[in-house]
Parts: structure tokens; sequence; C-alpha cells
């Protein structure tokens, strides 16, 4: 079975405060803990191994391998002697650890933010480059300010939130587009259902200007964007919304978030990522050309 860790997304999911407490694994936690793992497997040795030949507890180690715990920097340095790593392998994973604390510009909203969508931040943050599919909202990326705030209205109509909680996600949404003004922007490829264009959240002014939005982000060198328009019929990305993630450090393997009627997740095996990515490219050979897409996003707003 596939492992999954469960996330919540600002798109449709309550960004509300993380009753547990836990903050959520930084993109160098995680990094550190798949290194770990990895190196213990090419040592040949099981969870078992390492807690008879360590006496470290085999539930701590379980935990720090999949980025649950932070592990201290003596037990660490226990597991690297272990596996027999080298001085200057050892010094950048020892690096990775008295960084892994190190949440970003997000971290000031933590308390109002649950574990699973610090995490969904935290990867975005850190990612290249972005592959997302949106089968009933623009990308979040993407959105107006008004845009977003007519979302966050919409979807959680009824559950009584405040204006103030209304406002802090639309804050964290729009300070989450700074990877996108970054000195190195984050190269973001996004393909949206037509239906995305043609629903007129928060009404004609908010929509019309937020199809100016899309058609200034498709002028953007480091943004692709395409509409898949309704004549092409059904196709692989009805089922509903995902993002494929990749990271510039070789370390980090690429992630996929998606999130469905069962519930929303991160898949990381390299057969889940190639199946997401083999599904963006068939996504993407239905929708139009940016050109062609333009056009389109002109005609919806026409029509707004």
């Amino acid at each position: 079975m596939r492992e999954l860790v469960a996330v919540h997304t600002d798109r449709e999911r309550s960004e509300g405060m993380d009753m547990t407490g836990r903050r959520a694994p930084t993109i160098r936690l995680r990094r550190l803990a798949a290194e770990l793992k990895r190196l213990r497997v090419e040592a040949s040795l099981k969870i078992e191994d390492v807690t008879e030949r360590t006496g470290l507890d085999q539930s701590s180690l379980y935990r720090i391998e999949r980025a649950l715990n932070k592990p201290q920097r003596r037990t660490v340095m226990t597991l690297l002697q272990l596996y027999e790593v080298d001085q200057k392998r050892s010094e950048t994973l020892l690096a990775w650890l008295k960084d892994s604390g190190q949440q970003g510009w997000f971290q000031v909203y933590e308390p109002f933010l649950p574990e699973q969508y610090q995490a969904y931040v935290a990867f975005e943050y850190e990612a290249e480059s972005l592959r997302n599919y949106e089968s009933l909202f623009v990308p979040g990326l993407l959105q107006t300010e008004d845009y977003a705030r007519a979302v966050v209205e919409g979807v959680e109509r009824g559950k009584g939130l405040s204006v103030e909680d209304v406002e802090r996600r639309v804050e964290v949404r729009m300070q989450r587009q700074s990877v996108l003004h970054r000195p190195t922007p984050m190269q973001l490829h996004a393909i949206i259902d037509e239906a995305a264009i043609r629903r007129q959240v928060g009404g004609p002014q908010v929509m019309r200007a937020q199809l100016d939005r899309l058609v200034q982000a498709i002028a953007s060198a480091h943004v692709r964007l395409q509409v898949v328009p309704f004549g092409a019929g059904a196709h692989p990305g009805m089922p509903g919304s995902f993002v494929v993630m990749d990271f510039a450090d070789p370390f980090d393997a690429p992630l996929v978030y998606t999130d469905g009627i069962v519930g929303d997740a991160f898949l990381e095996t390299g057969e889940d990522v190639a199946r997401f990515a083999a599904t963006f490219e068939l996504i993407a050979g239905l929708a139009l050309s940016q050109a062609q897409s333009k056009k389109l996003i002109h005609e919806a707003a026409k029509a707004a």
C-alpha cells in the first residue's frame, strides 16, 4: 500500500488552528528523514537492527524516518556512525538538522494554521517548479485578493468564520504568491478547466479582475497557463485537482498533492509521482495553447 500523509489545502478546506498543537515538518526535516532512511537501507539494516546496536528506541526511529519527530543531534551522530557516513556527508546532514526548525514567512501564522496546511505551504515555498491542475478554482498562486476572499467566504459559508479568520486566510494565500516574485521565480505550469473561468466567483466585477490577472500571468516568462475547454469533453482531470512539486535539491524527491472526495494526501512514491505527471501531460495535450487560452479567457471576461 502506498504511504499517504493527509493534508488539507486552502482551496476547499479549513485553514483554522491545529488542535493538536503539532508543527508540520519543514522541507529540511523531511530531507533529513528521507536520507537517514536511505542510509539505513543502504547499510542493509532493519529498524530492529539499529535498535539492537545503538539502544535507540524503535518507535522513535520510526518517527524520525517519517519526519514526525525532530531528532537530537547526538541521535543523528549515533546513526551516522553506525551507517559509516563520511565526514563531509555527515556535516551536510547535521546542517540540515540545525536548519530543520526554519519555517519561513508563514511562521507568524503558525498558531492559526493546522499542521497539514503548514506542510503544504512549506513544500510549495521550497519547490522549484509546480504543475497544478484545477477543475473548479483558479489556482491559489494566481488568485486576486478579492477572488480569494470570495472563495473563502463562499466555501466556508455557514461555518461561523469571523471577519478576522477570513482575512487571515486571504493574507496567507496572497503571501504564498511570493514564490512567483522572488529573484529566481518558481516555474508554474497551471491548467484549469473552463468551468473555473466561467463561474462568477464574487460577482462580475471581481471575476473580470481575476480573469485579467490570468491574462497578465500568461505574459510572465515563468508561468505557463492553459485552459481545458468544455469542447474537450471528458478528460483525466475531471475527478479532482492535484499538484506535482519538483525541488532543486536532488535529495528532495518530487511530491504529489491531491484532493478528492475521500480526502487529501501527499503521495511520495516514484510510481505515484510518475502516474500523476503522466496524467498532467495528458490533460495538457487536451488543453488549449496559451494563445488560445488567452483568447478564451478574454471571451469569458466579456461575458462576466
